[in-house]
């Protein structure tokens, strides 16, 4: 004959455990001094021997890090411009370095970055980046931490339709440069990419014939070493897009990228 297992008095049932710490979001803390101490190393022994002696540190201190940073910036871009995403997978720059036309055959870049872009456009940046637009950049490496914002050496085709919409209303552009937030912060536009004359297709004496020499839009701003140790750091970065934001939205809406108001 069957018995029925009787509960012992005061014991209850267990029940199905709740939802660990280890599975909440990993919270963005800083990045550790290993970060610039592995990039500072990686600058003395840039070959491929060394990083593989050390890919755990980079792993560990650098790329990791950077993966959590990036997705607290994109929940932040979220609230300030829900068109612009971050994505671990797709934001993040890789280590290694493109030698095919370059005299210089170190295997790896020192320093890490990501690239945070318009959810319509696709995530590449530079010349080859037929269907990219503009977007927001951060950096890390010793002595030249940065975040920056803009279009980096745009395709043919893309510079062709910002300075046609330039020379078509100068003051446009020329009002997101003169608005005194963003000139204490980032001063004027980078002159890196800047031609020596005014292209062919416009007039010399054009009233933006200054702006029509650059090959490049984008605007930057330095933080400190001590910066990229703060918990705040995504804070600090999401504070500092938010004011390069005017300049980024005017550049995609030339090229056909709309802001959006929500995700």
């Amino acid at each position: 004959m069957a018995t029925t297992k009787k509960k012992t008095p005061g014991k209850t049932t267990s029940k199905a455990p709740s939802k660990s710490a280890s599975n909440a979001p990993e919270k963005f803390t800083g990045f550790r001094p290993a970060a610039l101490t592995f990039l500072r190393g990686l600058a003395r022994n840039n070959k491929r021997e060394w990083f593989e002696a050390n890919r755990s540190r980079y792993e560990t201190e650098v790329k990791r890090p950077l993966q959590v940073l990036v997705e607290e910036i994109d929940a932040r871009l979220g609230e300030i411009a829900p068109e612009m995403v971050g994505n671990p997978k797709r934001s993040i720059f890789r280590i290694y370095r493109d030698v095919r036309f370059s005299k210089d055959k170190s295997p790896y870049k020192t320093n890490a970055a990501a690239w945070f872009y318009h959810r319509d456009a696709g995530h590449a940046v530079g010349t080859a980046a037929v269907h990219g637009g503009a977007g927001f950049y951060f950096q890390i490496a010793p002595g030249e931490c940065i975040v920056a914002g803009g279009i980096w050496m745009p395709p043919a085709a893309a510079l062709k339709t910002l300075r046609e919409a330039i020379a078509d209303d100068p003051d446009a552009l020329r009002s997101i440069l003169r608005q005194p937030a963003f000139k204490r912060a980032f001063g004027a536009l980078s002159d890196e990419a800047v031609l020596k004359r005014t292209p062919r297709a416009f007039d010399p004496e054009h009233p933006a014939a200054d702006l029509l020499r650059y090959k490049s839009f984008t605007v930057s701003r330095e933080l400190s070493e001590a910066d990229m140790s703060s918990a705040k750091l995504p804070d600090m970065i999401a504070k500092q897009y938010a004011t390069m934001l005017p300049l980024v939205r005017w550049l995609n809406r030339v090229l056909g990228l709309p802001a959006h108001t929500r995700r």
